[in-house]
C-alpha cells in the first residue's frame, strides 16, 4: 500500500512538474523585470533632473517596441543599457552618485553600479553616441535623438526604432541577431528602413532572415 501511494504521488508530481516549472520561471522573470524597470527609472529620473541627454538602448528598448506591436514576440533581457554623449560622462557620473550609483570602467565597459551591487550584470551599462563598442561594429553608434515613451508607469527617453535596429545589425552578436528576428516577427522592420541600410547591414539582415 505504501509503495502504491508513493508511486501515485510520484506520478502526480511528474504530471504537475511542467506546470510548476513554468510558474516558477514566470515568477522569476517577473521579479527580474521588476528589478530592471526599477533600476531603469532610478537612473533615468536623476538624469532627467540634471538635464543629461540619454537614450534607453539594448534589450530593454527592444522589449518596449515589440511589447507595443506584438507582445508574443517579446524577447527576454537581463540588463539596462543607456547611450549618452561622451562629453556628458562626468555629469552622468555625478548625477548618478546622488542615487547611490558608483562608476566603474572594467574590461572596456563603462557602467554605473547600484548601491551594494558588485557584479556587472546588475549595473547600468553606458555606451557613447558616435563611437564603436568594438572594431567589429559595422557603423558608429547613432546620435542621440530619443522618443519619449511610457515604460511601466514612468517616462523614459528611448532610442528611435530605426536607430535601434541599425545598432543591432551593426553589432551583430548572437543576441543582436535574436533581437532582429523578433523585430522581423513583429513586422517592425519596414521597407523604408531597409532602403537606408548600407550593403553590409543589408547583407546581415538577409543572413538573419535565412536562419531557421
Amino acid at each position: 500500500m505504501i509503495e502504491c501511494s508513493v508511486s501515485k504521488s510520484l506520478h502526480s508530481l511528474a504530471g504537475a512538474l511542467p506546470q510548476v516549472t513554468e510558474e516558477v520561471v514566470n515568477l522569476l522573470f517577473e521579479k527580474r523585470m521588476s528589478n530592471l524597470v526599477s533600476l531603469l527609472h532610478k537612473i533615468t529620473r536623476v538624469l532627467t533632473v540634471h538635464r543629461v541627454p540619454y537614450e534607453l538602448i539594448g534589450g530593454l528598448a527592444v522589449m518596449v517596441y515589440i511589447e507595443e506591436a506584438s507582445p508574443e514576440h517579446t524577447p527576454l533581457t537581463r540588463d539596462v543599457d543607456l547611450m549618452i554623449d561622451r562629453s556628458d560622462l562626468e555629469r552622468t557620473i555625478k548625477a548618478a552618485e546622488e542615487q547611490g550609483f558608483r562608476y566603474r570602467h572594467a574590461a572596456g565597459v563603462d557602467m554605473l553600479l547600484p548601491e551594494a551591487a558588485q557584479k556587472a550584470i546588475h549595473a547600468v551599462h553606458l555606451l557613447f553616441s558616435g563611437e564603436k563598442v568594438s572594431p567589429n561594429q559595422a557603423v558608429p553608434n547613432p546620435p542621440i535623438r530619443p522618443r519619449n515613451k511610457s515604460v511601466e508607469g514612468g517616462q523614459v527617453m528611448v532610442i528611435p526604432i530605426e536607430d535601434l535596429i541599425i545598432m543591432k545589425l551593426s553589432s551583430f552578436r548572437l543576441k543582436d541577431q535574436v533581437h532582429i528576428k523578433a523585430f522581423d516577427a513583429a513586422s517592425l522592420i519596414l521597407p523604408s528602413l531597409e532602403k537606408r541600410l548600407n550593403s553590409q547591414l543589408a547583407e546581415r539582415l538577409r543572413y538573419i532572415r535565412n536562419i531557421d
